[in-house]
Formats: C-alpha cells, structure tokens, sequence
C-alpha cells in the first residue's frame, strides 16, 4: 500500500484579485490548503469561503499590507498561530507608481518594501520549516520586463529584475534541500494592476495579442514550478520577445526602452 501524501499549505500574498486570486483557486484545485494575504478583507473572506465550498480545502485569510515593515513578521506569527506550516510560498502582491522623479519618496520607499524587503523577509521566514521537512516551494512574482530593456522612470524594472536574480539565486542554493524557487516572468496580464498603476487608458490601445489571462499565467506557471524551473516566461509572444532581447546590446537595449516605453 502506497502511503497518502500529506494536503500541503500554501500562502499567496495579493490573494484577492488578478495572478493571486487565479493561483489560490489553481491551487486549492489541486488540493492544498490555503492562507490568503491581502489588504481588503471582505475580498479575502469572498474567495475563502468559494475555495471551501468548491474544493473542500482550509481556506484562511489574513488581513495585511505588506508595504508595513513590520507585516512579514506579523503574518509568520498568524500562521503559527492557525497551527499551520507553509509548504508553497507564493509571492506575488505588487504595485508600480510610473515616473521615479514625480512619486513622492514614501509610496517608493512602500513599492520598494512590498516587492522587495516584504518578499525577501518573507521567504527567508518560512524557509527554515521548509528546510527541516526537506519539501517547500516558492515562487516570485517577477516579470517579462526583468529581461527586457530598462523603461525610463520606472523603479518596477529593476524591482523585477532582483526578484528574477533573487529567485535563480535561491533556486541554487535550497534545490539540496528538497526545494524549487521559481521566478514566474508574465507580460500584459488582465487584471486590476493597471487601474492601480494609473495606466489603463494606456494599457486599453495596447494590442488583444500581447495580453494573457491571469489563469493561464498561473497554470504555466505552476507547470514550471512542478518541473522544477528556475524561471518561467509565459505566453508564446513573452517567449518570442525575450529571446529576441538577450542578443541586443546594452546601448541599444537603453535606446528601445526610452523610445518604446508604452507608459511615458
């Protein structure tokens, strides 16, 4: 007799809309049990309560903003506290302001906790556990901009492109210790990250053919975590651009992207 696999854990950050709400619903379809991080609450308890219904898993929500510094610590403390373990770390909460010279200093310095330090502390918080149960996942929300040119005024790059490096970094050094850290790299996805940014009058004139749906994202996206990916792009136009990027040199790379930013 083959002995039952245990129901794994897994917490999403950004849970209660667009990649974070499609991978709480992939994954509680898969059957793990679910921890939902987010901001608005009353989003957190709606989707809690329909991954209950429709998969019969434990679903728990945990109100908070990650661009607290002190939240990181705080959501670890709440899952200890419901008596579970995070087996699958998925990070995926973000936001981007447009011009670096126009924001104001706090919202950068929020941007830069929320994709950076937050998702840094975070998956150092819960890789010990993961470590000692030789088992764990994590995937960081990076982007198909990571490995595209630099866009003018924009800090998302560079955040992006760290999550990418962090991921492929960390990848190295826990696959030993029986876990996978995937760095997920999307392009244009539908959901409410352009109405945040400001840019969706923008984002409307772009083409139907660059966009993906936040499901199909995630369901390439936990293919490539299950395989063991460092990095995943997905789409087949993500794929396409990406590669044509790696040969263009870095002077010409810094020319496309102040002439072609699609938000300036």
């Amino acid at each position: 007799m083959t002995t039952p696999q245990p129901r794994r854990t897994a917490l999403v950050t950004g849970a209660s809309a667009g990649i974070g709400a499609a991978f709480a619903r992939h994954l509680a379809a898969d059957g793990h049990d679910l921890i939902l991080v987010a901001r608005r609450s009353d989003r957190l308890e709606t989707l809690a309560t329909e991954l209950r219904r429709d998969h019969g898993v434990r679903a728990e929500t945990v109100t908070a903003d990650l661009t607290d510094r002190s939240a990181p610590a705080a959501i670890v403390d709440r899952v200890d506290g419901l008596g579970m373990t995070v087996d699958v770390l998925v990070n995926n909460a973000g936001l981007s302001k447009t011009m670096f010279s126009d924001t104001e200093w706090d919202t950068l310095a929020a941007e830069l906790q929320l994709m950076v330090t937050a998702v840094t502390e975070l998956t150092h918080r819960v890789l010990p556990a993961m470590k000692a149960r030789r088992w764990g996942r994590i995937v960081n929300l990076s982007s198909v901009a990571a490995v595209s040119p630099p866009c003018a005024g924009l800090l998302y790059t560079g955040i992006k492109s760290y999550a990418l490096n962090m991921s492929q970094s960390l990848d190295m050094e826990l696959k030993p210790h029986g876990i996978h850290v995937t760095a997920l790299c999307p392009g244009f996805t539908r959901s409410e990250f352009h109405d945040v940014m400001g840019t969706r009058d923008v984002a409307d004139r772009l083409p139907g053919f660059l966009w993906q749906q936040p499901e199909d994202v995630v369901r390439e996206g936990w293919d490539a975590v299950r395989a063991g990916k460092p990095v995943c792009i997905t789409g087949v136009v993500n794929k396409v651009s990406a590669a044509a990027m790696r040969p263009i040199p870095g002077r010409i790379g810094y020319f496309l992207g102040r002439t072609l930013n699609p938000f300036k």
